[in-house]
């Protein structure tokens, strides 16, 4: 697994490579006169997925560090080239292909197959390499201390760890079946939590404010309650004991739609969280902008604050939501019939 990580760590620098040497800054179009500030358009571009990865703007210079572009087309086959040449460029198009709006399409009408390193792509990466390396370290902790106290990183996960397994998992799926979904559950709260931190590092990726992201998560789980659900769950599902026959024709189509609503309602809960929270800080620090006038500074690095800390709070409580709903879904699936 050391191996896989470091491969993959050294694939997406090569790919990276590929796309530019170093972050290197560009200089917007020049108009003539200065366009004005749009707090909308600067807030939906942060929030959004694209192919190159801002880090700041210093006075008119974007600091942004270019994506590798990997499409297949159909008719000229694979194709990889730097993201810089579609931003950089005055019509946004390059070697007869366009991205507008971060779509990428072929002018010629091919149809085309987008494997593009994006700024989510590459955050996913970072932190798929950031877990491996904290739990690699963490179970070599515990070889090298067995029978010892816990110390360093290992101190400083074992209680969640714990937590997780016994407060979350045990109390929800039952001491029969729960050790065979803590890594499970463990692994769907520190993925959830880590990149809910990494999206509040300014210049970080909105990755679980990405509702494909939060959909695949939701269908994961979707399908790990379904495939192990018990008889007595699909027996409560399609014919509900000690419910008249004749009102299993409304509560049965209810109960279908209820196992669709639960990863839905998943889906749209930790999306709808996490992107509002980074909308509402953007429109705090956009004041400044707007009223044009560093006189409200004070007031919006106040309120910034109190609503960066309360994302910290939120990072962290997202992941043990959608985790314990978790675990309650499927304790309900493999909940053994009670006589």
């Amino acid at each position: 697994m050391k191996n896989i990580s470091i491969r993959l760590f050294v694939l997406f620098l090569f790919l990276s490579a590929l796309a530019t040497p170093s972050v290197r800054a560009e200089e917007p179009h020049k108009h003539g006169e200065e366009e004005k500030f749009n707090a909308g358009e600067m807030i939906m571009h942060h929030v959004a997925d694209e192919h190159q990865w801002h880090f700041a703007t210093i006075g008119h210079t974007h600091v942004t560090l270019p994506l590798p572009i990997i499409i297949y087309d159909t008719n000229k086959g694979l194709k990889i080239f730097s993201s810089s040449h579609f931003y950089h460029s005055a019509d946004g198009t390059h070697e007869g292909y366009k991205m507008e709006h971060e779509h990428i399409s072929a002018l010629d009408g091919a149809k085309l197959y987008d494997f593009s390193i994006t700024k989510n792509v590459a955050s996913l990466i970072i932190s798929f390499i950031l877990l491996l390396t904290i739990f690699f370290t963490v179970a070599k902790s515990y070889k090298s201390r067995s029978g010892k106290s816990p110390k360093g990183l290992q101190s400083a996960l074992e209680p969640i760890i714990v937590f997780i397994r016994d407060e979350v998992a045990k109390n929800n799926i039952g001491e029969k079946h729960y050790r065979r979904f803590v890594p499970y559950l463990l692994t769907l709260f520190f993925f959830i939590w880590i990149n809910n931190l990494l999206g509040l590092i300014p210049g970080g990726a909105n990755l679980t404010g990405n509702i494909a992201v939060t959909l695949t998560l939701a269908l994961i789980t979707f399908f790990v309650v379904n495939f192990n659900g018990k008889g007595t769950y699909w027996g409560h599902i399609f014919a509900m004991p000690g419910v008249p026959k004749w009102l299993l024709i409304i509560m049965t189509p209810v109960e279908i739609v209820g196992v669709f609503m639960k990863p839905f309602s998943l889906m749209v809960r930790l999306f709808a969280n996490i992107t509002a929270g980074h909308i509402i800080l953007l429109s705090f620090l956009s004041m400044i902008f707007i009223f044009e006038s560093l006189a409200v500074s004070p007031a919006v690095a106040i309120f910034s604050t109190f609503i960066n800390l309360i994302e910290l709070l939120v990072a962290a409580l997202q992941a043990y939501i959608f985790t314990v709903l978790t675990a309650s879904y499927i304790g309900a699936a493999v909940e053994e019939h009670h006589h």
